[in-house]
């Protein structure tokens, strides 16, 4: 056979053993769940604003963002809900590439799969502790769940990932929201069949168990734009595109319905400088259709100390070594705006 089993990686179990949430942290993470539950249910108005690095590549750096985003958090708490970004798994659409710090604890040198899922963990652990924030991170490999299933608030579905039956099925057994980004293709049919698959019930084999789940009554949709045949990149955020999305929705009968906005990617064509103006538009989109309000309920926004992006073996600290990310004083000042105009 052409693999090579190289080494046993360590159980979830073994794993959460040895770097455990402390208990008092378990019991703020429910509150937060909650909190961030009652925005996709109704019961609160506040919005969400997932936002953080493309990639969290270096523990100190994001730790240090992170520490910068929960004072802006307590200045805007009435308004907006910040759910940090510490992405730990990056897709590669070539498959070639730095492939997250789960993979790659060091971006410099050979994967280390055993020592990513200590770095990932212990990197989401200390954010907690010194933040009482808990993160969203992307399901880019379903079996790796059970490694972060105590310490997130947020997970998200990419674009190459949300027609993969195996997101879906997952994706239905989890107790927090589940965003479903919509294909690289734009279609937003298979978007909406992620969401119907997720928030059902089903029986399937995970992790060499035989399983059932209860469903998922928080799974929505996440508009990130899309590329045409040629490769263009056609933006998904405006009124009528929303709108086409609600009507769709409602068609469907799912509950909850939601919709979350990635301000980046094919959304900005990559152009992080444009994702201030597109917050803009979206929260203008909301005050002038009042089920628009109800249905958009947060945005996703790529943002890092360091503005921009630089090549692996550059080092600049707090600068993004996948997608460009806006820097930190124009972050801060979009989450003030936004707060402003809600």
């Amino acid at each position: 056979m052409g693999t090579t089993y190289i080494k046993e990686i360590m159980s979830p179990e073994g794993l959460k053993a040895e770097y455990p949430l402390a208990p008092e942290l378990q019991a703020l993470k429910v509150e937060r769940d909650k909190e961030i539950a009652d925005v996709f249910t109704g019961a609160s108005d506040k919005f969400l604003c997932i936002i953080g690095p493309c990639s969290a590549d270096n523990e100190d750096a994001v730790i240090d963002y992170m520490n910068r985003l929960v004072k802006v958090q307590e200045e805007v708490k009435d308004k907006i809900i910040i759910i940090p970004r510490i992405y730990t798994n990056k897709p590669r659409t070539t498959g070639k590439g730095y492939k997250g710090i789960v993979s790659q604890p060091d971006p410099e040198k050979k994967p280390d799969l055993k020592a990513g899922l200590i770095a990932m963990r212990k990197m989401h652990l200390r954010s907690i502790e010194e933040t009482h924030l808990f993160a969203a991170d992307e399901m880019l490999y379903p079996e790796n769940w059970p490694y972060v299933s105590d310490i997130l608030s947020y997970v998200a579905i990419g674009a190459r990932s949300v027609e993969n039956q195996q997101h879906r099925l997952v994706s239905s057994g989890l107790d927090i929201p589940v965003g479903m980004k919509n294909p690289t293709s734009g279609t937003f049919s298979v978007m909406l069949n992620s969401c119907v698959a997720a928030q059902g019930g089903h029986t399937f084999m995970y992790r060499k168990w035989e399983v059932k789940t209860d469903g998922n009554p928080l799974a929505h949709c996440i508009l990130r734009g899309a590329n045409n045949k040629h490769n263009q990149a056609q933006p998904n955020y405006h009124y009528e595109d929303i709108k086409l999305l609600l009507e769709m929705y409602n068609e469907q009968g799912l509950i909850n319905p939601a919709c979350i906005i990635d301000c980046n990617h094919s959304n900005s064509d990559k152009h992080f400088e444009e994702q201030p103006r597109i917050v803009s538009e979206i929260l203008h989109s909301r005050t002038v259709n009042n089920d628009i309000k109800n249905f958009v309920k947060g945005v996703m926004i790529e943002s890092y100390i360091e503005e921009g992006s630089q090549g692996i073996h550059d080092r600049v600290y707090g600068k993004s070594i996948t997608d460009p990310c806006l820097g930190w004083d124009a972050s801060k000042e979009l989450i003030y705006s936004m707060a402003e105009k809600l």
